[in-house]
């Protein structure tokens, strides 16, 4: 197996170019943006149109977990790994249609705050909690590990000096320009990352086939088993794929709490110019999820086909076949470009992370619970040295710069852990597995609050607190359980008891129900045209595939 056969020196220039020139146009960006407020900081002052809401959201979701991870799990399940990819697609109109509105109409930062508004601090405070050790633990850490992984089998570079670099290039539009340097640097970046994945695709489908539908042709005729989009009993992967609870089950709580309950995504739509602007931005998304399957899960297919094998140190590692196409298939110069799609899609899906899980400490666990004990706040309130409109631009400053120390600290930590990764076979899966022991949680805490009056803030406390130990029993005492099923069993048990316990406190609506007209939910000609499109063609490729 070949791996790491490095870059010719035109290959090298072309990345040196990208990430020099990203670089510095996330310092010109950030020294540029407006940092005065919270909302500028945060919410990058509300001013982002629908394409540039549709590129972030694909930027910060598309990283080495889907280019890396996915073409993993493309060489060792199949197409079937797709269906994050267009359930995803689905579930972005789903959340644009019925949940964007009620954020929006409610004018929040985060999703603790909504959670505050509808129940109680407590809540709020102990899901910011868990999504701060969320965003530090797995997210940020594993796709930094991921990305490190490809650079250290194209290039050679060592996993530790490779995760350093990745951070300090994620570093320049992260942490001082906020969300708008986030969001404008992503727009130049998802440009190249979906680029770079094509020429990649194209590339090793020219290999297989000698052309890009003869190469999917030949991957049919030669692999017809990973070309089944429902898993049955029988396969392999049915545990991480388990057949149509794919459609119908746990991979909904997996995609409604990644997209409508997930702070870095959900981040991008409160940003947006108006709730039009956002729902377009979300379709727009919506409609490259679907193809992006071609570029992140073919690769792998493909990896298969070609007789890859990868067994390092006597286990499985899956996660090498993007790497191996890479190195393999795509050719001098074409390679930079591929290798600076995969920095672009590894740097803006963690500047996304850093820059939420700063959003969520600052503004739901410092504000609240540690900005009190600012001696220089206390000494003003104490002495009224300032009127209350110069306290609070001072409160808003403050605000920005806790911002930006947490976002170094995030980033950092992501970092230290990152190394610890290294014994994954598919780290997708990892990824997934266990973001699931709070999804099912979260997605029942916000359905029941948005959409059933009588929802109390102790039952939705309860859902916070069995969540994860009712997540861990299912693995460890009923490890037969799929563990795509395993959120949807969970979901419903914390569901049925949230019902009980509201029921048992709020004979009639709660104190704090939500309460909307039916306008709310009303959507433009230009949504609906492209949301019928992205279920269509979901719908073809299921049918095509089944």
């Amino acid at each position: 197996m070949n791996t790491k056969v490095g870059l010719s020196t035109l290959d090298m220039t072309i990345v040196a170019i990208w990430i020099i020139g990203m670089m510095l146009i996330g310092i010109i960006v950030s020294y540029k943006s407006k940092k005065d407020t919270a909302q500028d900081y945060f919410l990058a002052s509300k001013s982002i149109p629908w394409w540039v809401v549709g590129g972030s959201l694909i930027a910060s979701n598309i990283s080495a977990e889907q280019f890396i991870g996915m073409s993993g799990s493309g060489y060792a399940v199949g197409f079937a790994i797709a269906a994050y990819e267009l359930m995803a697609a689905i579930t972005l109109i789903v959340v644009a249609k019925f949940l964007l509105p009620i954020y929006i109409d409610k004018g929040i930062y985060t999703m603790p705050q909504f959670l505050e508004q509808r129940f109680n601090k407590s809540v709020k405070t102990g899901l910011a909690i868990f999504w701060v050790a969320l965003y530090l633990f797995v997210n940020i850490s594993s796709v930094l590990y991921l990305g490190a992984l490809a650079l250290e089998n194209i290039v050679g570079i060592s996993l530790v000096w490779a995760i350093i670099g990745l951070g300090i290039y994620a570093a320049t539009f992260s942490i001082t320009g906020g969300l708008k340097a986030v969001v404008w640097t992503d727009v130049i970046q998802v440009t190249a990352l979906l680029f770079g994945g094509f020429v990649a695709t194209y590339m090793v489908l020219q290999a297989v086939g000698g052309g890009v539908f003869e190469g999917l042709q030949t991957l049919i005729e030669k692999a017809p088993q990973k070309f089944d989009m429902i898993l049955d009993k029988s396969n392999s992967e049915y545990m991480n794929l388990p057949g149509i609870s794919v459609l119908v089950g746990g991979m909904w709580i997996a995609n409604l709490y990644y997209w409508g309950n997930n702070q870095y995504i959900i981040q991008r739509a409160l940003a947006s110019k108006s709730i039009d602007e956002a729902q377009k931005g979300a379709a727009f998304a919506a409609i490259i999820k679907v193809i992006l399957p071609i570029i992140i899960v073919i690769p792998g297919i493909a990896a298969f086909v070609l007789g890859a094998d990868f067994i390092v140190d006597g286990k499985p590692k899956s996660d090498l076949a993007y790497p191996w196409v890479v190195n393999n298939y795509v050719g001098v110069g074409f390679k930079g470009i591929s290798l600076a799609a995969l920095i672009a899609a590894i740097g803006s899906s963690v500047a996304a992370m850093v820059n939420s899980a700063s959003t969520i400490f600052t503004l739901d666990i410092y504000r609240p619970l540690l900005m009190k004990s600012d001696p220089q706040r206390e000494h003003a309130l104490d002495a009224h040295q300032h009127d209350s409109q110069e306290l609070n631009v001072k409160e808003e400053l403050h605000l920005v710069k806790v911002g930006k120390i947490s976002a170094f600290v995030a980033l950092v930590t992501g970092m230290l852990i990152a190394p610890s990764l290294g014994t994954l076979d598919q780290a997708f899966q990892f990824i997934q597995e266990f973001t699931g022991f709070i999804s099912p949680g979260v997605v029942a805490i916000f359905l029941m609050g948005m959409f059933w009056k009588k929802t109390s803030a102790r039952a939705a406390m309860v859902a916070v607190i069995m969540a994860i130990p009712l997540s861990a029993a299912f693995k460890y005492f009923a490890p037969m359980i799929p563990f795509m099923d395993r959120m949807g069993l969970c979901f419903l048990i914390i569901v049925g008891t949230m019902v009980v316990i509201s029921m048992m406190e709020n004979k009639n609506n709660d104190k704090k129900a939500i309460y909307f007209n039916a306008n709310l939910f009303k959507t433009t000609r230009t949504f609906n045209i492209m949301a019928i499109c992205v279920i269509l063609a979901v719908a073809a490729i299921y049918i095509v595939f089944w």
